[in-house]
């Protein structure tokens, strides 16, 4: 039987950025935006705070676009301050390429297994779905998801006990399924 796991976000990741007034280099996201229209051509950034000294910066989502190109549901997000869309404009790669920013998820995601019942078993397979693209290492989910240590882990993968079709060291943002052999 195929038991899913599923990683999902719990809060905005921080947002890596050197700060111009104190050196910091982490900004938190806290949903809110700021437009601004020149005649025709609107302007959009969602505005971060550094985690130092609260100075505010801005991510540019829109530069000099004409407003008829804008959908307008997503124009009534931006100045409803949507969090949703915030997250959802973190996830975006070309924004973050844009403004030269990464992302840190450290304390901003959890792995919700649906109970340790199906451990037991003498094999186990597992579906594990990402709801946001969360980079974590195959290595530390199955370790906190299974209660066992990383150490473990690599052992069972070295001796087979444990396999699957992506590579478990890296990093991984997409969904991927294992076979744990006890």
């Amino acid at each position: 039987m195929l038991h899913t796991w599923v990683v999902m976000p719990t809060c905005l990741p921080t947002v890596l950025r050197r700060c111009h007034d104190c050196a910091s280099g982490r900004f938190r996201a806290n949903g809110k935006f700021r437009v601004n229209a020149h005649h025709k051509a609107l302007d959009a950034w969602l505005l971060v705070l550094c985690a130092g000294c609260g100075q505010t910066a801005k991510l540019t989502v829109l530069e000099r676009v004409t407003v008829r190109s804008v959908r307008p549901e997503l124009l009534d997000r931006m100045h409803a301050n949507d969090p949703s869309l915030a997250a959802e404009l973190l996830q975006n790669p070309v924004l973050l390429r844009r403004n030269r920013v990464a992302l840190d998820w450290e304390g901003a995601w959890r792995l919700d297994t649906g109970g340790s019942d199906h451990l037991d078993a003498e094999v186990v397979d597992v579906s594990v779905r990402f709801a946001a693209r969360i980079p974590v290492r195959p290595v530390r989910l199955i370790a906190e998801g299974c209660g066992l240590s990383r150490a473990e882990v690599e052992r069972l993968i070295a001796e087979g006990g444990l396999v699957s079709a992506v590579r478990l060291n890296g990093r991984l943002t997409g969904d991927f399924t294992f076979t744990l052999k006890r």
